[in-house]
């Protein structure tokens, strides 16, 4: 997400973009599935798939019919995928509203809805008392460091034992891998791409 302006940021890191809507279609292959996404102004990356969102699908270490949470899901490629691709149940949030509406009808365009679950609210607070096998995000370094240690040290009570939590990054890359190793004690990197780092840590 380092790769956009502070005033995007805003827009799609808030619960009302000002922004007016703008809608298209993206449509894309991923690990070998057809995936088609409805967009808007105002969420993150809506003219096309960031490439961190994307190094992270195809990177992600998932098992398959796990318990997945997409941290800041925006219009929902990162969740949805898991769904389809590895037949998880997958529970997506954003404190976004317009990003959920559209991760809402993007959950029924992709055929996943007996398997994801859309919830807004801001972190951690729409999956309060529930423990993941898996967290997924791709966080909004831009948003500063407080909102990147908060989903790094809130992870810790919602993953279940031997869960992970996997993010990608590109800027504030050892920010957040120092922050993973300290928090988890380990880290290790699932992939190294364009510059994005993929990093996982497992709550022992």
């Amino acid at each position: 997400m380092s790769n956009i302006n502070i005033e995007n940021i805003e827009h799609y890191f808030s619960e009302k973009p000002k922004c007016p809507p703008e809608y298209r279609i993206i449509r894309t292959l991923i690990l070998g599935k057809l995936f088609e996404f409805i967009t808007c102004k105002g969420v993150f990356s809506y003219k096309r798939i960031d490439l961190g969102t994307r190094i992270l699908i195809e990177s992600a270490d998932i098992s398959r019919g796990s318990y997945v949470l997409d941290l800041g899901c925006g219009y929902g490629p990162i969740g949805i995928a898991m769904a389809k691709v590895y037949n998880c149940k997958v529970i997506m949030t954003d404190i976004n509203k317009r990003a959920i509406k559209l991760a809402k009808e993007n959950v029924i365009r992709n055929r996943v809805q007996g398997l994801v679950e859309v919830r807004r609210g801001n972190l951690y607070e729409p999956v309060k008392g529930e423990k993941f096998d898996t967290i997924l995000t791709n966080p909004p370094l831009a948003a500063g460091k407080s909102v990147i240690y908060a989903i790094i040290e809130g992870a810790k009570n919602h993953l279940k034992k031997n869960g992970s939590l996997q993010v990608v990054v590109r800027k504030g890359k050892e920010i957040v891998r120092r922050k993973m190793e300290e928090t988890f004690g380990n880290v290790e990197i699932l992939s190294k791409r364009a510059g994005y780092r993929v990093y996982k840590s497992i709550l022992y």
